[in-house]
This record gives structure tokens, sequence and C-alpha cells, in this order.
């Protein structure tokens, strides 16, 4: 039964994980037919060379990315090992199939020709929906992929790889369409686009933590405890000017409550340490389950 319970339960989970990849590929192909790939607007990755091979030589988009796709993904299937499984072939290959759907079945119209509107609008979109790909362990394939191989064989890191990709996208975009303002616009939609993913795997009602050090600490944890009805934690602590053991407190509090506890501290003890803090994510009892 406990094996039934933990297959079961594991089953639901690989669901999830494919719809939620699903959905953020739908949206993700939503903001390049909508907005991108109209304005011409290249925001580096495989999406923007598919976007620059369309307007150069009329190549589809979700053939340019799933022939660029394929390849790394199979590169880097070989060199990293079965890790490189179904989910990032599901999210990879399904982008083209969604562009495609969005651009000649549905025949979407787009929805601004002002580049500006488009890279804020695109930008947002795209990432929302690489973000909820990330979150439910997937991907969207392209630049990410190449990154990994690079950093595998050059000893780049992965965030510079990526910045240096998306940064020749953008270049050649903006010689082959001869405008410098695209590739501004195409620089401003990556900058949104890696905001919004931070917001979807971050989250925005994130919480704060406060490290509080005090000669009075125990009546400061018995007022947070009391007056604000959150939980708070002792550590041993010892200051290395003085050589006094110290008590620090650490508790964690809603973004509201910041204010308050600020001055339940200096009312106590208005020579107290207050180190405050975002904390983006917090799990447990009072918080997200």
């Amino acid at each position: 039964m406990l094996f039934q319970r933990i297959d079961s339960k594991g089953i639901q989970r690989e669901i999830i994980d494919y719809l939620g990849i699903w959905a953020g590929v739908t949206l993700t192909a939503l903001g390049l037919v909508w907005f991108l790939i109209p304005n011409k607007i290249a925001a580096g990755g495989v999406s923007g060379l598919a976007v620059v091979f369309y307007y150069s030589w009329g190549w589809p988009v979700a053939v340019t990315m799933l022939c660029f796709n394929v390849p790394l993904f199979l590169a880097c299937l070989w060199v990293f090992g079965p890790r490189y499984g179904a989910k990032t072939l599901f999210g990879a290959g399904f982008i083209s199939i969604m562009v495609d759907f969005w651009e000649r079945v549905v025949r979407l119209v787009p929805l601004t020709r002002d580049p500006l509107l488009a890279a804020l609008y695109g930008g947002v979109l795209a990432g929302i929906g690489m973000g909820l790909a990330f979150r439910f362990r997937g991907t969207t394939g392209g630049t990410d992929l190449a990154a990994q191989l690079i950093n595998k064989y050059t000893g780049m890191s992965i965030g510079h790889a990526l910045m240096v990709m998306d940064g020749i996208v953008i270049v050649l975009a903006g010689i082959v369409f001869g405008s410098t303002e695209l590739a501004l616009y195409a620089i401003m939609t990556i900058v949104i686009t890696s905001k919004s993913i931070d917001m979807i795997l971050e989250g925005l009602n994130y919480a704060k933590a406060a490290i509080i050090i005090s000669e009075r600490s125990d009546e400061i944890a018995s007022k947070i405890l009391k007056d604000l009805r959150r939980g708070a934690t002792g550590l041993l602590g010892r200051g290395l000017y003085s050589g006094k053991d110290k008590q620090v407190i650490l508790c964690v509090i809603a973004r509201a409550e910041m204010i308050r506890l600020k001055e339940l501290v200096k009312q106590i003890d208005p020579a107290a340490f207050v180190i405050i803090t975002d904390a983006y994510e917090v799990l447990g009892e009072g918080f997200q389950e």
C-alpha cells in the first residue's frame, strides 16, 4: 500500500508538472506571436534568431526554433546523460508547436504595432510563461541548453554564456534590421522577461526575515509572540568585539508587520541592532504550507 501511494503521488506530480509546462510554453508562444515577432523584436535566444531568419529569408519561426532546439537537446543528452529527459524535450518541442498553432491555425492578429508596448507586454508574457515552465521543472529549451554546453567545454559561467549569446543575437538583429532602436527594445524585453521570471519563481508576496541583537532579547521576543503573534527563535551568539555571549532573535514576518516590529524593538531597546531582509519564500505555519 505504501508503494502504491508513493507511485500515485508521483504520477499526480508528473501530470501537474506537464500541465504547468504546457501552460508556460503556451503563454511564451503567445508573447512571441502577439507582440515580439510582428514587431521585429529579437530578444535574444533561439526565438530571437528565429525572428531574424523569418524576416531575412521567410523561414517560419516555429520551424526554425525546432531546428535549433532538437540538435541542442540531443547534444545535451549526449554530453550530460539522461537527466535531460522528457520534460526538457516536451518544453523545447512544444513551444514550436504552439507558435505554429497560434500563427497558422488560430491566425492571431498582433495586439499592437507600437514597439515599446510590444517590448513591454511581450517581455512580461514570455517571462511569465518561462517562469511557469521553470517552476514545474521544465524548460523552453533554446540558449539555456547551449549555455550549459558552453559552460561544460569552456568553463564560462552559464549566466555569462547566456549574456554573450543574447548579445550576439541582438547585435545581429540590429544589423539585419538596420535599426538601433529595435536592438534597444530587444534589450528592454530581455530585462523585463528576466524580472517576470523572478516574479513567478520567487513570488510577489514575499515576507521579511528579521535578525535582532539586543541585551533585552527576552523582552523583545515576548512582545513579538504576544503583539505580533509571530514565532521567534533564539540563537546563541557571541560578540567578537565585546567577548560577551548574546541571544540573537530570528523571526519571519509579513511585509505589513515590518513597521510594527521596528517600533516594538525601538520602544524596548533603542540600541538594538536589527537586520531586516527579504524572504522570498517561507514554508511553514503562518505562511505557505
